[in-house]
């Protein structure tokens, strides 16, 4: 029998080989995938487990990533249901997961049933022996701790949930219990948004850096106690994850230390997504994990590459892909997969697996609460390009939006034919009293030539100072405004709002406040601010453009120097060109506005 077995691998090698140097000529990618591990178990139906762990690796990442596993238990299932389950001997899982660190070192790890307490121990012994290992950077862990059934049936004892917590728990990146999960390990019934945010707390404190309760199901689901209202109802009618993290873990890559967004998971954060009504979600739990391993490690990848010999792309939203972002970009993979979900066999089919997300349909937002059935929006605007068929009365953004600091500057572009909207920022003062005089003053020569201006940052002053149309804030001002409260304000005074974003999770925040446009950027390198994000390119501007509704205009920043860098921007989706040396540094500013105004055309 060995010798058959050696025959057979001398084979399989010659064959490799043989194929290897038929195919030499084939250009290989210029990296290799990270490497994602699932340690979970089988399902033979192929709907969840680590049957779904893999395609959620492999699909989710476009072949960024490449699926390893660790079986820790076989099941014979269908779409109907478990009919038995056969646990391996934990030395084979042992032996399993020492093949997978030897050769094929992981950047994630994803760890979903263990259905025994010798399987939990024997997981947290692998995961403490990776995170303390001084040679190599520890992989980031997802525990998915399952322990309930969707119907609400336990699957393990308390045993193996006492070692899971105790043993596995303080190694975990992020734990992710759906609702009945996170009861069972409370041990008490979660039945408002409010006992969602405190289990979430009392979860964090068992060791995880952090947690997300999923809200695949509703607070009404499994207790007849809950009393229907506007708050149990938003459950109903969406799906809701709630995301909190320790302070360590929400500093890591964020941009500016000692200010918040809305988007740090500190802060604890309601993600959200319309909820379908369908009953094929079979394995979402999986997927949904999987998937946020594998975003997380497609970051990684980026990152390790930037500024190395690797080749790295040096995209802005891939190299701020944290755990915030896994998550947002995870949800949507889900939700599309939810939303294409259809019956195989004769119970409920499973979720379907689909690529990296790329339509708004499906992409969640950050909502200020998780009680709110709806929020007011700001005042609309439309592109200049859908105001050519108007099917709407709102009124069309520009094609460009010039950014100055100086009263001068508003002047002059008055006076330029082709300029529609004028954006003010302060770079000399953090004078209330003066900002408030240019803005007046800028107020009335732009109300005077029938031209918008938008405020950067300072929307207190705006407010006061009277005539301006729009605000526009950053992601840090952002939530600064909304502890004021000043997004009621701004509503209130009927102003526009615009919000800039540079990563996933800022994405989402800024669709949770329905703004009047969105801003991506430095889509290329810029001199003009100290940027804390690596430029974006072109690439994130189309995907952008795909997970914004329509209906919303996006806005191109940063290293848009001339009309032809204009032109291309436009061409990958863009409506508007913010901008600022283009128009300042120009010898002709009136033809340097008709070129660009032509380039975006």
């Amino acid at each position: 029998m060995v010798a058959f077995l050696r025959f057979l691998f001398t084979l399989s090698t010659f064959r490799s080989f043989a194929y290897a140097f038929a195919a030499s000529d084939i250009q290989m990618p210029p990296r290799p995938p990270s490497i994602v591990l699932t340690i979970a178990g089988s399902d033979s139906g192929g709907g969840a487990g680590i049957q779904a762990d893999l395609k959620a690796i492999h699909t989710i990442s476009e072949g960024k990533c490449h699926g390893c596993s660790a079986i820790t238990c076989l099941t014979a299932q269908n779409s109907c249901g478990v009919t038995s389950v056969h646990s391996p001997p934990v030395e084979f899982l042992r032996s399993q997961l020492l093949s997978i660190e030897e050769d094929l070192y992981p950047t994630a790890v994803k760890i979903g049933m263990l259905g025994t307490k010798e399987l939990a121990d024997e997981v947290g012994s692998f995961l403490r022996k990776l995170k303390e290992n001084g040679e190599k950077r520890a992989p980031f862990v997802v525990v998915d701790p399952v322990m309930i059934t969707t119907s609400g049936h336990k699957l393990v004892d308390d045993s193996a949930k006492d070692a899971m917590i105790e043993k596995v728990f303080p190694y975990a990146d992020l734990v992710t219990p759906n609702k009945f999960e996170a009861e069972e390990l409370l041990g008490k019934t979660l039945c408002t948004p409010q006992d969602v945010e405190d289990g979430a707390r009392a979860i964090l404190a068992m060791g995880p850096r952090a947690v997300v309760i999923k809200g695949g199901h509703s607070l009404l689901e499994g207790n007849n106690e809950v009393v229907e209202s506007e708050e149990t109802n938003a459950s109903v009618g969406y799906a809701q994850d709630y995301l909190l993290l320790s302070e360590e873990s929400s500093a890591e890559g964020k941009p500016v230390k000692d200010k918040a967004r809305l988007c740090d998971g500190s802060r604890g954060v309601w993600i959200r997504n319309d909820r379908y009504d369908s009953a094929h979600t079979h394995g979402t739990g999986c997927t949904l994990s999987s998937a946020i391993a594998s975003a997380w490690a497609m970051g990684q990848r980026e990152r390790d590459a930037v500024g190395s010999s690797k080749g790295g792309e040096n995209v802005g939203a891939l190299c701020a892909m944290r755990l915030v972002d896994a998550c947002c970009v995870a949800k949507a993979y889900v939700n599309a997969g939810i939303a294409r979900g259809v019956q195989l066999g004769k119970g409920p089919g499973p979720v379907v697996h689909t690529g990296f997300p790329n339509s708004y349909k499906n992409f969640p937002t950050i909502e200020l609460s998780a009680s709110s059935t709806s929020m007011a929006s700001f005042p609309a605007m439309q592109s200049y390009h859908s105001a050519k068929s108007p099917s709407s009365s709102a009124p069309a953004l520009g094609r460009i939006l010039p950014i100055v600091d100086t009263v001068e500057w508003i002047e002059q572009l008055c006076s330029t034919p082709g300029i529609e909207d004028i954006q003010l920022r302060f770079k000399d003062t953090t004078d209330y009293e003066t900002i408030l005089d240019r803005i007046k003053r800028s107020s009335a020569l732009c109300q005077s030539a029938g031209v918008r201006l938008w405020i950067n940052d300072y929307w207190k002053a705006a407010i006061e100072a009277g005539g301006c149309f729009g605000i526009h804030l950053g992601q840090e001002d952002l939530a600064s405004c909304v502890d004021a409260g000043g997004l009621d304000l701004i509503r209130d005074a009927g102003l526009a709002f615009g919000v800039s974003t540079h990563s996933y999770s800022e994405l989402c925040a800024a669709l949770g406040v329905r703004p009047s446009y969105i801003s991506l950027g430095p889509v290329f390198s810029t001199q003009s601010k100290d940027v804390k994000f690596d430029p974006q390119g072109l690439e994130t501007v189309r995907q952008w453009r795909s997970l914004i509704p329509p209906e919303i205009p996006l806005i191109a920043i940063g290293g848009i120097g001339n009309a032809d860098v204009a032109k291309v921007v436009r061409g990958a989706g863009a409506e508007c060109s913010a901008v600022i040396g283009a128009v300042t540094k120009a010898d002709d500013v009136k033809k340097a506005v008709e070129a660009l105004n032509a380039a975006m055309e």
